[in-house]
């Protein structure tokens, strides 16, 4: 446990925006080192995001997509970046959902907020547990999501997929886990 009460050895000294993107922005932070020096670092600013282990049964519903940085079609846990001002993680998770399976959850159980790459990336990701699924209209709206494939997996094989490296999505493999220790 961090203790909030404990002395900070670095402190914030500033940050400059080098580039802004449509989903992310890379900034220059300086910060003052215990040794007074001031040290550059890279920072991905990014709006965060929902994901949402959606259980039907004992199966888990999972999405296989494109992803452009891997040049690869990974499993993963349906998801989505905290784009719309003002709407709480829940709601996204809701509306992401429906946007990449066609369910909705009659019930999302908040499992925890994590950060994926805290040493250059301030994104932090809201994990669900939904259940009570029914069918919704599905929305795909990017292209990515137009092409993705719907797919199920069982809960209790969610270690032996991580071990043969056919689940190598961080936030699906931590999405997943907290489930299982969920339902215990």
């Amino acid at each position: 446990m961090i203790d909030p009460n404990a002395t900070r050895s670095f402190s914030w000294v500033g940050e400059r925006q080098q580039w802004q993107g449509n989903v992310v922005s890379l900034s220059i932070a300086e910060v003052q080192g215990p040794d007074g020096k001031v040290y550059e670092r890279e920072i991905v600013r990014h709006p965060g995001a929902a994901v949402i282990v959606a259980l039907d049964g004992d199966e888990v519903i999972m999405v296989r997509q494109y992803r452009a940085a891997l040049d690869a079609e990974l499993l993963e846990i349906p998801a989505g970046k905290l784009d719309v001002p003002g709407e709480p993680p829940e709601l996204t998770a809701q509306r992401e959902l429906i946007e990449e399976t066609g369910k909705r959850a009659g019930h999302l159980e908040f499992l925890a907020a994590f950060h994926n790459s805290p040493g250059f990336c301030d994104e932090i990701t809201h994990c669900y547990l939904a259940t009570q699924l029914s069918d919704a209209e599905r929305e795909a709206h990017s292209i990515e999501e137009q092409h993705m494939s719907i797919t199920r997996i069982k809960l209790q094989d969610v270690p032996e997929l991580v071990a043969s490296g056919e689940l190598r999505d961080a936030k699906s493999i931590v999405g997943l886990m907290l489930a299982r220790e969920y339902l215990r």
